[in-house]
């Protein structure tokens, strides 16, 4: 059985075993080399070598554990791979070259034709357009139900159904699903539980921790922080991740390069500070949000009104950096906020250090329907702001000037 090769029995050895997270992030997966290198090396090499025929023949049959190709075993990608499935608490985590290509490689390697996925109508518009329009092509049948309505959830679940599939926080409305009540639901009913953990990273939320099954991650976000490099991560147990996701990787090949996990690597040692004064810089500016006349209403968890304050109180440890918000005056002003913004970048990306301010109906979700967009209630006057690290008041000063062409 071919399995994604590990360094040792256990990703966190017994002494990692005592670290906190922030170490964690720091120390773990690297095995120094001869060279006794301080910093971890990057493996820039298409293939290795072996030093007999016999040799050559045990690690390509599985017998043997250890690096064959660079499409599926390099050493930087398995100190990535080590680190972060330690951060998740996972045992086994399969990189993959985009988050996009994590799911897909997640849905390959778990479900075949005839099967059914209940999805969250809240996720980034190119899952939806992955389920709906190219999943389909291979009878594989996806349902949307509300992400904070546990009996829609239910009514929606067939006798064929084999995966639910949720982002939490949401992308864009920052909506909170219940990771603990939507697992015991999967379960009851022989479903996975797959959360996609972008937003939180396991510094504010580590879903296997509350039930799910599989951990997606787009690592081009928080997990780089300075939007260097594209990539993504299937964090889980060693059946289904460590055999099947990595079956369908070292098959077809969705891989991540060395000098992208080097750049991710680096990405983590820095995590959890990053995390805390994204969220810290949310936290304030959604608070500000509010008091604008130009705003008619914040998307944040951290605010008391939100409709699953209390949830995000539970199941992360801060609300997390990004912030939306509806305008007063529909796209015409949304567009003419943006336009007057003169710090803030105008992408789609988010997770980096700097600001990123977007419109998330004609970028991020304007694949979708226009039914569609309405059923996940993303609005033309709704804006999505990803916090970055600048000084807090530079950020709310650039707020100022777009919010005035409102």
């Amino acid at each position: 059985m071919l399995q994604a090769p590990q360094s040792g029995d256990d990703i966190v050895t017994e002494q990692e075993q005592e670290w906190a997270l922030e170490t964690l992030a720091v120390r773990t997966g690297h095995r120094r080399t001869a060279e006794q290198e301080h910093s971890e090396p990057i493996f820039a090499t298409s293939s290795f070598v072996f030093s007999s025929a016999a040799e050559a023949a045990a690690r390509f049959s599985g017998d043997s554990q250890g690096n064959i190709y660079s499409r599926f075993t390099n050493p930087t990608v398995r100190t990535f791979e080590e680190r972060l499935a330690a951060l998740e608490g996972g045992e086994c985590c399969v990189a993959t070259a985009s988050g996009m290509s994590a799911i897909l490689a997640t849905c390959m390697g778990l479900l075949q034709h005839g099967d059914h996925i209940v999805s969250s109508r809240s996720v980034f518009g190119s899952t939806t357009m992955l389920f709906n329009k190219y999943l389909a092509r291979f009878g594989i049948a996806t349902d949307y139900a509300i992400l904070t309505d546990l009996d829609d959830w239910r009514q929606r679940i067939r006798p064929n159904t084999r995966m639910l599939f949720i982002e939490t926080p949401s992308n864009p409305l920052i909506e909170i699903g219940d990771i603990r009540a939507l697992a015991d639901l999967a379960h009851a009913h022989d479903c996975l539980l797959v959360v996609d953990n972008c937003f939180c990273t396991p510094v504010l939320q580590r879903p296997l921790e509350l039930g799910a099954d599989i951990v997606i991650h787009s690592a081009t976000k928080y997990l780089d922080g300075q939007g260097r490099a594209v990539g993504g991560a299937v964090v889980g147990d060693r059946k289904r991740v460590g055999e099947e996701v990595f079956g369908v990787l070292r098959t077809a090949g969705p891989t991540m390069s060395p000098f992208a996990a080097w750049i991710f690597l680096k990405g983590l040692e820095t995590l959890s500070l990053r995390m805390q004064a994204h969220a810290s810089g949310a936290q304030r500016l959604a608070e500000w949000l509010e008091a604008q006349p130009s705003v008619a209403r914040v998307y944040y968890p951290g605010l008391a009104n939100h409709p699953q304050h209390a949830l995000a109180k539970r199941q992360q440890t801060l609300p997390g950096g990004i912030v939306a918000f509806d305008v007063h005056g529909g796209r015409d002003a949304a567009w003419r906020v943006i336009d007057r913004t003169r710090m803030l970048s105008i992408t789609a990306n988010l997770g980096d250090t700097k600001t990123t301010i977007t419109h998330p109906a004609t970028t991020t979700h304007a694949r979708l329907t226009p039914e569609q967009r309405a059923d996940a209630r993303i609005g033309e006057g709704l804006l999505r702001v990803a916090v970055g690290l600048e000084a807090f008041d530079d950020i709310r000063d650039d707020l100022v000037r777009g919010l005035a062409g409102a």
